[in-house]
Parts: C-alpha cells; sequence; structure tokens
C-alpha cells in the first residue's frame, strides 16, 4: 500500500507482524525538497514496546540455536533481496530524505554489501583451545550477547540502521531497532528484506516513537543486554549514562568535527577537489563530513579559489530530478541552524565568497558555501555544521595547525594532504581522530572499523571489530571426569 506520494505506508515490525501501533498516534513524514507531508509514521506505545521485547527474547532463543550455515542462508537471501530492490529502496529514501537518487540507491546497494561482509566475518569468530594442566580442557568461546537495543538516526536512512541489524544478526542475536521518524519507509524496507528472506519471528523488529520516551523504556529492560546508537553526542552522554545505570554495555558513534590540514607541500587543486567533493555529499550530513578546512599559507588563496569553484558547480534541487548533485537539508532544524551558524560568522567579521543563504525555492535546501576570514571565535569552528558549510582558515606552523585541530572535545574523523611520507607519518600520529584519511577523503568501508575517540564515542562499527561489542567472550574449564 503507498500514498498519492508514492510513498508506501508505515508500519511498526513486532514479532514477525506489521503493526500500526496500538494508539494509532502518528507523527507527518515531510518531502525536504517540497515540504509537503507524504505519510504518517506510527508511534509506538509503552505496551508496543513491550511486545517488541518479548519478541526480541524469544527470537534470540530461536536465532542463537540456528545452525550458522542456516542463519547465513538467510542473511546472504537478505542481501541479494535488497540488491534487487535498491532501486526502490532509493527512491523512497529520496522521497523522505533528500539526497539524490543516485547516492540513495548506492547507498541501498553498498549496505546490502555490509551485511555481506559480517555475514562472513562472522562464520569466523573463532574461540580457541589454551594449552593446560592434563586432564582440563580450557577453551575461550565467543557467543552472541543477547538481545540489542538500537537507535540510529537520519542521515543515511538505509547505513544506519544496517551496521546495526547485520552485526547484531550475523552476530546470532536479536534486535530491536528504533529507526528515525523521519526517515522511517527505507528501515522498513530493509526489514522487508530480512522478513521475505524467512528470518524466524521476533529476531528483527523495528519500531518508531518519541525518542527519548523509546530509549528510556528499552534500555531499562531487563531483556536488551547491549545498548547501539548512532547520533549527536549530547544525546549519546544521556544514552551511555542510561546504559550505565543498570550496567549494560553501549556501543557509540557520535558526532565530530572533522578537521582537513592541506600541508605546504600538498597539491592545492587536487585537496580542493577531493575535500569538496565530500564536503557536499550528502548536503553536508555526514558525522565524518570535513568540516574545517586548515589551509597552509602559501596555498590558500589558490585551494579556496579552486573550492569555491567546486561549490558553485554543484547542482542543487530535488532528489528526484536529474542532474541533481546535491538535495535539500533533511528538515528546518538544520536549515535554521545553519542560518546561525553563517550569522554569527558573518558578524564576527567572515567573509561569504559563495553561498550562505537559502535559495528562493520551496525546501529545506542551503546553498553550498564557503566562508574565509573565519574568527576563532566563531560558532562553526567549534560547533559541528551538519551541512554544506566550508570554513578555510591558514596556517603557518603545522604544529600549530595541529593543536588547533585537537583542540575541540571531538575525535571522530580527521584528512590531511601532503606529498611527504614522514609529514603523513606525522599526522597520522598526532591526529586524535578514530579514522584518519590521507591525501583523499575516503568514507567508511565494510572491511575497516570506524569510530571516534573523546567525546565521539567509543566501540567500532566495520571491520573485525564490528562485532566486538555483540558478542561475549566466555572461559571455560573443564575437568574431565577419571
Amino acid at each position: 500500500m503507498t500514498t498519492d506520494h508514492g510513498y508506501p505506508a508505515v508500519r511498526l515490525h513486532i514479532a514477525g507482524e506489521w503493526r500500526q501501533g496500538g494508539t494509532g498516534r502518528t507523527a507527518p513524514i515531510v518531502n525536504p525538497a517540497t515540504e509537503e507531508v507524504i505519510g504518517e509514521v506510527p508511534l509506538a506505545t509503552p505496551a508496543d514496546l513491550d511486545r517488541a521485547l518479548a519478541a526480541a527474547a524469544e527470537g534470540f532463543k530461536t536465532w542463537r540455536a540456528t545452525p550458522v550455515a542456516r542463519r547465513t542462508a538467510i542473511l546472504h537471501a537478505a542481501a541479494d533481496l535488497l540488491t534487487e530492490r535498491a532501486a526502490e529502496v532509493g527512491r523512497i529514501m529520496t522521497l523522505e530524505q533528500g539526497k539524490p537518487l543516485t547516492e540513495a540507491a548506492g547507498e541501498a546497494r553498498r549496505v546490502a554489501d555490509t551485511l555481506r561482509w559480517h555475514i562472513e566475518d562472522a562464520r569466523r569468530a573463532y574461540g580457541r583451545i589454551i594449552p593446560s594442566a592434563p586432564g582440563t580442557v580450557l577453551t575461550v568461546r565467543r557467543e552472541p550477547v543477547g538481545p540489542v537495543a538500537a537507535f540510529v538516526p537520519w542521515n543515511f536512512p538505509a547505513g544506519g540502521p544496517m551496521r546495526k541489524i547485520s552485526s547484531a544478526l550475523s552476530a546470532g542475536c536479536s534486535i530491536v531497532i528504533k529507526a528515525s521518524e523521519e526517515t522511517p519507509a527505507t528501515a522498513m524496507e530493509l526489514v522487508r528484506c530480512f522478513v521475505d528472506a524467512g528470518l524466524p519471528a521476533g529476531v528483527l523488529n523495528l519500531v518508531f516513537g518519541e525518542p527519548a520516551e523509546v530509549s528510556a523504556h528499552l534500555i531499562a529492560s531487563p531483556v536488551i543486554r547491549l545498548v547501539a546508537f548512532t547520533g549527536s553526542v549530547p544525546v549519546g552522554k544521556l544514552l551511555a549514562a542510561r546504559a550505565g545505570e543498570v550496567m549494560k554495555p553501549s556501543l557509540m558513534e557520535l558526532g565530530g568535527h572533522a578537521p582537513v590540514i592541506v600541508c605546504a607541500d600538498a597539491d592545492p587543486v587536487q585537496a580542493a577537489r577531493k575535500a569538496a567533493q565530500a564536503k557536499f555529499v550528502n548536503a553536508g550530513q555526514v558525522c565524518t563530513s570535513p568540516s574545517r578546512f586548515l589551509v597552509h599559507e602559501s596555498l590558500v588563496e589558490e585551494f579556496t579559489a579552486e573550492f569555491v569553484k567546486a561549490a558553485e558547480a554543484v547542482v542543487v534541487g530535488d532528489g528526484l530530478e536529474p542532474g541533481t548533485t546535491m538535495g535539500p537539508l533533511a528538515n528546518e532544524r538544520r536549515l535554521k541552524s545553519l542560518e546561525r551558524l553563517t550569522a554569527d560568522a558573518v558578524a564576527r567579521g567572515a567573509k561569504v565568497l559563495t553561498g550562505g543563504e537559502r535559495p528562493d525555492r520551496p525546501g529545506y535546501f542551503f546553498a553550498p558555501t564557503v566562508l574565509t576570514d573565519v574568527p576563532e571565535d566563531a560558532e562553526l569552528l567549534h560547533e559541528e555544521p551538519f551541512g554544506p558549510i566550508a570554513p578555510i582558515v591558514p596556517f603557518s606552523d603545522l604544529d600549530e595547525a595541529l593543536a588547533t585541530a585537537n583542540a575541540l572535545p571531538y575525535g571522530l574523523a580527521a584528512y590531511g594532504f601532503t606529498a611527504s611520507a614522514a609529514t603523513a607519518e606525522k599526522l597520522a600520529g598526532e591526529l586524535e581522530a578514530g579514522i584518519l584519511s590521507l591525501n583523499h577523503c575516503g568514507g567508511s568501508v565494510h572491511e575497516a572499523p570506524s569510530g571516534g575517540v573523546k567525546d565521539s564515542g567509543y566501540g567500532r562499527e566495520g571491520g573485525p571489530e564490528a562485532l566486538d561489542a555483540y558478542l561475549v567472550t566466555k572461559r571455560v574449564s573443564h575437568l574431565l571426569a577419571p
């Protein structure tokens, strides 16, 4: 069933059933490119959440007892279904989140491969036998932690949920996931792939609701054994504290304010092109997006000119329109935040070289923006912009640039450009970030870990490390009977 906008009717998925929700409470879903309401998302009641928790408890018993070969077959089938449906999932994603259709469909295909990676990696979650005394068998075993409560934001409607779902299910856990109320249908279509692939009822449960109510209810439940969250630093700290109160482990992938250091020996044109391309992906609404551009004073003029050229070449529009390379911001909150950050920087002396305002059209659009002469006390240099704004700041000494890059409490991603192997190693050793890219602005990959340090969180997603949070290590010492 779809609406007049070609948007599916959104439902909760609990215990193998699609549900409207206990009271019929809903919230509007808005197309950010048109500001039109395209659907409604059902909001779970406490009773709905209790049903999801009970289902996850039973689902965990079933799933952990399912032979690995059978689990693997079901999950691979789900990945194949998602690949087949990527174009339609992408269309839905563009309607509710705004990113260009090519980006959205590409995200759906990419997360199918994320699932495939974790499926195969989980098959190698080996334990070990430790030499011990005669008559004693000493082993270490890796077992699923149990039912997981996961919470994800709206910026990657497929990527956010799949990171949690793929790790949990591959490890043998069940999961209750609260996806974003602003981008619910993409998450629903992901779940549908698992259901159609034959996943047992209760293993994967999808809910929406008032975020504070849902998180408090799920985290407090004795059913839940792990809390996994991607989102802002303030909310992450709140959820981590709640999990700590009930002695539950948590996985926190939080926000950042990624510095880019362009060293004196770098190619300023290539650095600007690569940095600008990364800056405007998903309208800058990426937690690892480059957001503070520290450029050596000898290169800053050439770098800035090329960056402005790249920004002005971005085609802003509805993500469903051919040729669009950057869609709208996801919601009006983001728009107001960018307007505030720009106005504050300008009031303190910054110059807007391009953009800096909302285009005169419906939708939550904000023009790709480049600022120079941004003073150190501007809010933009201290608060994650999460949008298409690029402040460019010159530096004369690399040690000073590193100190500036590391001065904030964030530590998620960082970037550097240099032609020197020695300088590259200096950047790698001294930048305080969990993710570092040199001479490019690469994003997350399935086969390697991603995660932050300092206020940007703890734990890792991606690579072999991704399963660590979802598995517990058990030592077994077996004294053989005489």
